[in-house]
């Protein structure tokens, strides 16, 4: 029993401090908005004397805003670096050097009367976000024993949404989202990092990473005892040696040598295609809605941000449904279930929206969907996402893979904040047109092009890959492989 509690553990302590983060200051920043804006047109009239425009003011929130996915862009592309030569765990670590410098910065801003600390404080808060990502979900996948990988490494999205929730309950009036208070809430992401800073490092480092990148087997066993106790450790040992084997030789890749390496295509598409319609379906478009069809309900305005805890809620529930379900159902039916489910809700919420108007009871409708929607993402594409790119692709890729990932996520995620707006101005009530059309260009995609990882080695996995690059080559010739391969193994 003490072993699963260290995994566990270990789940919690690489959680706090790496994906929750990523979740709570998304929220955070939306309760002070309008603080903040008024800190701005003061700061600048102290300085200048002349107030700023509200067109202005509207600018510099956007880069305020859009700091944290640049940030989070440069964030993804040192992952992968830090990953190979610091280790997993230490580069998890080393992170929270970056929050502890963003909350110096916004905590102080006001004393400073600057809001350009707010912008910078934002970005080092978004490097932050992009490493654990990329890092965190490649360590928990790495640590975990083959039959609970998807469940242990879907945690990554249980702390983000639990992250989400969180954010919006500090951030609510009665707390640290008052008009007083906001620099201390903005400051407040620095508590999840020092509680990392105390426990991490008494949890052992990725006994993948130990063995495979370090070449240190002796690590590599006491690590897996702690995390595994007594149970015999005889297989799994041999399938890393396996891989150990099976990458001998070769060192970590470069993310354009990834797109070079004709043996990686259909992993490398696979993982373009979920990463960017993670955020390209108009998920998090939908809390940009939220407070607008709440208040359209007739719900009180004193009122609508509890409801919007009730949709982070939603987030986490499902999510922490999907980690108990993943390992039995399998990845692909819970992503191609999220994807059909969420392009019908996008049809009844735009029909809803149209006729907001017109029929009384439309307003409720468009509630039920905005739960239906994030509900149907939680589910699959938010957690099954962040598991794909540690199972489809090898040690020596990984790290690779997860900096193609992470940029692919945070350049979108920064793509649609800037345009949403925009798509909304002028596609009005059809603003969900370009979303549903990604829906069901996903679901397509998984139904016809994904196979099913579940339960399988990640050198099987590879295997199957290997059949899809290069089914154009003679079969007759290729199939002979494998054979041989699974007959010394066994």
């Amino acid at each position: 029993q003490l072993q699963s509690k260290i995994l566990i553990l270990t789940i919690c302590a690489a959680g706090i401090g790496g994906t929750f983060q990523y979740g709570y200051n998304i929220s955070i920043i939306n309760a002070p908005t309008s603080y903040i804006q008024t800190f701005m047109n003061e700061t600048w009239l102290e300085r200048t004397g002349v107030p700023l425009e509200s067109n202005v003011i509207l600018l510099l929130w956007s880069f305020t805003v859009s700091a944290y996915p640049l940030g989070g862009l440069t964030g993804a592309v040192v992952a992968g670096p830090m990953a190979i030569m610091l280790g997993r765990k230490m580069s998890l670590l080393l992170n929270n050097v970056f929050v502890i410098i963003a909350a110096g910065l916004s905590g102080f801003s006001r004393m400073a009367k600057s809001f350009e600390m707010i912008m910078l404080s934002r970005f080092f808060t978004g490097v932050n976000a992009g490493v654990s990502m990329n890092i965190q979900p490649m360590y928990l996948a790495e640590s975990a024993p083959k039959k609970l990988r998807g469940a242990v490494a879907l945690t990554s999205a249980s702390f983000t949404a639990l992250g989400l929730v969180l954010g919006q309950v500090v951030g609510l009036r009665e707390l640290l989202g008052g008009e007083e208070s906001w620099p201390f809430l903005l400051a407040s992401n620095v508590v999840p990092a020092l509680i990392q800073l105390t426990a991490l490092p008494w949890f052992p480092e990725s006994p993948r990473y130990l063995l495979i990148d370090r070449g240190d087997k002796e690590s590599c066993i006491s690590a897996l005892q702690k995390l595994r106790g007594n149970s015999d450790l005889s297989a799994e040992l041999e399938e890393m040696l396996a891989e150990q084997a099976a990458v001998k030789g070769q060192r970590a890749k470069n993310p354009w040598e990834l797109f070079q390496n004709p043996a990686l295509r259909w992993q490398l598409m696979s993982i373009v295609v979920l990463s960017s319609a993670m955020q390209l379906c108009g998920n998090d478009s939908m809390y940009f809605y939220a407070a607008y069809v709440f208040q359209e309900a007739g719900i009180p305005q004193d009122k609508i941000p509890y409801v919007v805890i009730g949709t982070g809620s939603c987030e986490l529930i499902t999510s922490v449904t999907c980690n108990m379900i993943i390992d039995y159902a399998g990845r692909r039916p819970l992503l191609l279930g999220g994807y059909i489910f969420m392009a019908g809700w996008a049809i009844v919420f735009m029909v809803a929206l149209s006729q907001q108007t017109q029929i009384s009871w439309m307003p409720y409708l468009s509630m039920v969907c905005i739960f239906a929607y994030i509900l149907s993402f939680g589910i699959g594409p938010a957690g099954v996402t962040g598991v794909l790119p540690t199972e489809v692709f090898d040690q020596m890729s990984r790290p690779a893979a997860y900096m193609i990932c992470g940029s692919l996520l945070w350049f979108n995620l920064f793509l649609v904040g800037t345009a949403f707006p925009f798509i909304v101005k002028s596609l009005a009530h059809f603003c969900y047109v370009p979303f549903l059309v990604v829906c069901i260009c996903t679901a397509l995609y998984v139904g016809f092009f994904l196979p099913e990882t579940k339960g399988k080695s990640f050198l099987e996995i590879s295997e199957e890959f290997k059949k899809r690059n290069f089914k154009a080559h003679t079969h007759a010739v290729f199939y002979k492989g494998p054979e041989e391969i699974k007959s010394t193994m066994l």
